[in-house]
Formats: C-alpha cells, structure tokens, sequence
C-alpha cells in the first residue's frame, strides 16, 4: 500500500508535509502542515501514514 503523506522541502529547514494523492500540504486539526522543522515534519508524516494505513485497512474489511 502506498504512503499517502509525503516531505517536501519548501526553503532550508522549512519542510511541508503533502497528501500525494491530492499534491496539496496535509491538514490536522485544522492546523496546515508547513513550515516545520526536518525533525517535526518526519515524526507527523509517519505518525499519518501509519493513522492512513490502519484506515484504508479497516474500510477495505468492511468493504
């Protein structure tokens, strides 16, 4: 299954996490995933990815 989420670099030490699917910088809680260190950007986008996979498991049992 492939990742949903991705890092982009936007600027030195400014990194956006992007849904690849739609190529737009993901949204938690209503906060907008730019501008965040390597460090940050890393530990949400797995974080996500793995929150993403468990998903798309559960709607295909389902399915």
């Amino acid at each position: 299954m492939a990742n949903r989420y991705a890092l982009r670099m936007e600027l030195p030490q400014s990194w956006t996490i992007i849904d690849v699917f739609t190529g737009q910088p993901a949204v938690v809680r209503q906060r907008v995933m730019v501008g965040m260190s390597s460090r940050d950007a890393e530990d949400m986008m797995v974080q996500m990815n793995v929150r993403d996979v468990k998903r798309r498991e559960r709607a295909e049992r389902k399915g």
